[in-house]
This record gives structure tokens, C-alpha cells and sequence, in this order.
């Protein structure tokens, strides 16, 4: 008996010496956490794709990648938040392709007046060729572009007047998002343009230190921008991407099987985020009507002659993103078109 109680002790007392290890080891094994800044609500079609986004790293993982959204620009505005990421001091975030456009000049081809006709036009060139092209240029500045999603078509708010001709710009003060062809393109139609980062737009429409705004219907409902605008006018003016962004610097310390992580649900976010935001955007229209804004049409004639009034503005885009990539994208188009 003797015998036995020791050989049981002794194995007790080995299990426990290496359970101890194992267990401390264990602990120090903590998931890799990463933040995901955007500028929307978190009950927005942002949110919600960026929680999907999340929901894949995490399960694709086995739970070693987690990631934090933190949405309604508590992280900063996109312009802060880009900086975050080039410094390495934030991971992840999703913003507009417009506000990259002084780290990144060849950005401005997204923000060109009228580019895109439809929604199909705009997927066939951000996710081919010449979206990748413009894409891997953010390396060069410290970040890493994975997918465009969509905020989508533009278009317009104010408290004064519906704009239904050119002439009726005039004398509205409209916020643009901080970007010289937005700035030069309402000037050039008229308008008082003025850059303010988003998360200050909503107090400046409602103490009227600006007029109005532009952007998709999704992001008018969600910021409930029909609480201080009375007036929409469906002018589809620009289409307008996101894009998913990493820190470089972040993203070269990662394995090759964590990088695929991300950019595999990158991809799977991008699918579930287009086709959320355009079942929401008919419902969007349709609710802000509700919700008792006036809602016009811009005609085509007069789309047409602000295509005409811009030009000058998109020749200075072909400038600024180079002719080669300007005549690339436009035969691209052509062809689609064809």
C-alpha cells in the first residue's frame, strides 16, 4: 500500500507541475485584436459591414484574429484615422476614397463628375485592372488598399431651394468632403463650397453655418440628415467608393496566412456590403420621402450641361492621375459601354 500511495502521489504531483505550465502558457496565447475605424453609425450599411467583415476574420481564424469595430468617427475622421494608420499606431479602417486623394493623387479618378453611368460600370473598373493599379499606389505612402465597397451615388440636400438647373447653386453654401476636385467642381457650378470633415456636418446644417451637403441616400438616412434639409435632388453626380484600408506597417509583421485572412474577408465583405447598400438605397429614397423631404430629379439636359461646365475640371483630373491612366480608364468604360 505504501508503494502504491507513493507511486500516486508522485504522479499527482507530476500532473500538477506540468498542468501549471501549460496553463500559464495557455494564458499567454491571446488572440491577435485589431481596430476597425469608419465614420458611419454603427446601424448603418458601414456597420453592418463592418461587423460581417469582423464575424469572417474571426471565424476564419479560429477565433486567433479578432477584430473591434469602432464606427461614428470615435477613432477620428478618415483623414485622422489614415494618419493613425500610416504611423502604425491603428490597424484597420474603411473610408472614402476622396479623402486619400493628397496621400494618394491618383485617388482624384474616383471623384471625376459623371464617371460612372451605373453601378455595373463602376464594379468592372474598381475591381479589375486599373482599381488595382490605383490601389497599390497607397503602399508607396504607408497603407494597404484590400477592397473598394460603395457608398454610391451622390447626391444632393439643402434647406434653401431644389436644385433643378445649374443656376440654382448659386448662393447655396454646401459642405464638400475635404478634396480640391469636390471643392472645384461645386465652385465651378455655382456653389459655395465648403471642406468640413463629416463628423462635424450635422451641427453645421442644423445651425445653418452651411446649407447643404451631398451624398448617397444611405448615408443622408442613416445621419438623419432629413431632420435639418427639406430639399433632395436626385443628381447621381458622382459615384462614390470606399475603401478597406490597412497600416502597412501593421500588415508586414503579419504571416502570409494571416494576411490571406484579411483579404479573403475583405473580399466576402465587399459582395455583402454592395448588395446591402443598393437594396437599402431604394428604401432609403423612399423613407426619406416619408420622412417628408421634397424630392426632385435633376434633368438629363441638365446633367448634360454640367458634364459640359466640368470639363475643365476633368481635364485637370486627367492631369493630376496622369493621361495614362485617364485614357485607360476611358477606353475601359468605352468598351464596357459598347
Amino acid at each position: 500500500m505504501n508503494t502504491l500511495r507513493r507511486t500516486f502521489v508522485a504522479a499527482a504531483l507530476a500532473t500538477g507541475m506540468l498542468a501549471a505550465p501549460l496553463a500559464s502558457f495557455a494564458q499567454d496565447i491571446k488572440p491577435r485584436l485589431i481596430r476597425f475605424g469608419y465614420g458611419l453609425v454603427e446601424n448603418s450599411n458601414q456597420g453592418r459591414a463592418a461587423r460581417f467583415f469582423a464575424e469572417q476574420v474571426e471565424k476564419a481564424s479560429g477565433g486567433k484574429m479578432r477584430v473591434r469595430t469602432v464606427g461614428a468617427a470615435a477613432l477620428g475622421p478618415d483623414t485622422q484615422m489614415q494618419q493613425a494608420l500610416i504611423g502604425g499606431a491603428q490597424e484597420m479602417m474603411v473610408g472614402s476614397t476622396a479623402t486619400l486623394v493628397g496621400i494618394t493623387k491618383e485617388m482624384a479618378l474616383w471623384d471625376t463628375p459623371f464617371l460612372f453611368n451605373n453601378s455595373r460600370e463602376a464594379d468592372a473598373i474598381l475591381d479589375g485592372p486599373i482599381g488595382q493599379k490605383v490601389m497599390d499606389r497607397l503602399q508607396e505612402k504607408g497603407l494597404v488598399g484590400l477592397v473598394y465597397w460603395e457608398n454610391g451615388f451622390r447626391n444632393l440636400t439643402n434647406s434653401k431651394r431644389p436644385v433643378q438647373k445649374m443656376e440654382d447653386f448659386d448662393g447655396i453654401k454646401l459642405r464638400v468632403m475635404q478634396n480640391n476636385v469636390y471643392l472645384e467642381s461645386f465652385k465651378t457650378l455655382g456653389a459655395n463650397a465648403v471642406p468640413m470633415p463629416f463628423s462635424e456636418l450635422f451641427g453645421a446644417l442644423e445651425t445653418k453655418t452651411v446649407d447643404g451637403q451631398e451624398n448617397p441616400f444611405n448615408t443622408i438616412l442613416s445621419s438623419k440628415f432629413f431632420e435639418v434639409q427639406k430639399f433632395l435632388s436626385v443628381t447621381n453626380h458622382v459615384y462614390s467608393p470606399w475603401i478597406v484600408l490597412v497600416s502597412k506597417k501593421w500588415w508586414d509583421e503579419l504571416s502570409r496566412d494571416e494576411q490571406k485572412v484579411l483579404l479573403d474577408a475583405a473580399r466576402a465583405s465587399r459582395d455583402f456590403e454592395r448588395k446591402d447598400t443598393r437594396e437599402e438605397a431604394g428604401r432609403a429614397l423612399a423613407e426619406l420621402k416619408a420622412k417628408g423631404m421634397q424630392v426632385n430629379e435633376l434633368p438629363a439636359s441638365e446633367a448634360a450641361r454640367m458634364r459640359a461646365k466640368l470639363a475643365s475640371v476633368n481635364a485637370g483630373i486627367a492631369a493630376s492621375v496622369g493621361q495614362a491612366l485617364w485614357d485607360e480608364t476611358q477606353a475601359a468604360l468605352a468598351a464596357l459601354r459598347r
